[in-house]
């Protein structure tokens, strides 16, 4: 299901989820000619994208969006990043020549020049890698718990509770 919002003050809110139950997972896959770019990719509010070629780490936070895109998508929302990054450190010629250099490698990576792996973690399970070489696995419980959710969850063991009102409620009218 796919969660949209947009109110008059400008507030936008979006959301992608499952309507089951899912385990936690990762999903990774070998960006290695044009082609590559083409494959889809979903993700959630919880979800976390990260490009270790590059550095680069993309993390949920109180009010990150969902989408769906491509491998191009994920990569041309990076490049938006970086041009605006570079943008606020031309002073600083370190982190100015860092940023021209990851723009060179993500040219690279579209003209099939640069290989990269892009990976998607979610400890909710509602974010994906679809394509046939992207290499899915179960995230650890250890693993799932140091990602980051974007948004508060509660974890409430049912076996921890004592007694569940709702166990008592009746119908209104009825005996």
């Amino acid at each position: 299901m796919y969660i949209c919002a947009n109110c008059q003050c400008s507030f936008r809110f979006a959301d992608t989820m499952v309507l089951s139950s899912k385990e936690p997972m990762r999903y990774e896959i070998s960006v290695e000619t044009p082609e590559d770019l083409n494959a889809r990719v979903i993700r959630s509010t919880s979800g976390t994208i990260r490009i270790p070629e590059m550095g680069i780490v993309i993390e949920p936070g109180t009010v990150s969006e969902s989408y769906i895109t491509n491998i191009e998508g994920v990569l041309q929302r990076v490049q938006s990043v970086l041009m605006t990054a570079s943008r606020w450190v031309q002073e600083d010629k370190e982190k100015f020549a860092r940023s021209q250099e990851l723009m060179h490698m993500l040219e690279e990576v579209n003209e099939g020049r640069k290989k990269i792996t892009v990976v998607i973690e979610d400890p909710l399970g509602n974010s994906a890698i679809i394509s046939k070489k992207a290499v899915a696995t179960k995230l650890s419980k250890e693993e799932a718990e140091k990602l980051n959710t974007g948004m508060i969850v509660f974890d409430i063991d049912k076996s921890e509770l004592v007694n569940d009102i709702s166990d008592n409620v009746k119908p209104l009218g009825g005996d």
